[in-house]
């Protein structure tokens, strides 16, 4: 049984930017098909999504050039969940946006997973 130990901040956020990476590489929708619960949600500006709208929301979308995590926060929720927040800041040609982010991620079959995400315009 693996339980939150201290090295929790480092493990979440290596998830986190495990799935900014895949964006960048254009891969999102194949990241979070694996990385999202079967019931999660991400939650944006106007919409909830359930993880196959996720998935392909990010067909056709021109995959962001950058991105930076900062501020990042860690909570503990018990021994196999944690949240992180932070506030990342992206950009895509010229055009740089600013977002507040949370995602809440299990623990389950060997590997962490995101059960909620929640992205709000700065």
């Amino acid at each position: 049984m693996t339980e939150i130990t201290d090295d929790l901040p480092a493990i979440l956020l290596r998830e986190e930017h495990a799935g900014w990476k895949a964006i960048l590489a254009g891969h999102g929708g194949d990241h979070f098909t694996r990385a999202m619960t079967r019931d999660a949600l991400m939650i944006v500006d106007g919409a909830v999504l359930g993880r196959n709208e996720v998935s392909a929301s990010f067909a056709g979308v021109t995959p962001w050039d950058s991105y930076e995590i900062h501020e990042p926060a860690i909570v503990r929720l018990g021994d196999r969940a944690g949240v992180v927040a932070y506030r990342a800041v992206t950009t895509r040609g010229d055009d740089t946006v600013e977002m507040r982010m949370t995602t809440t991620y299990l623990y389950g079959g060997g590997s962490w997973h995101v059960a909620l995400h929640q992205q709000t315009p700065a």
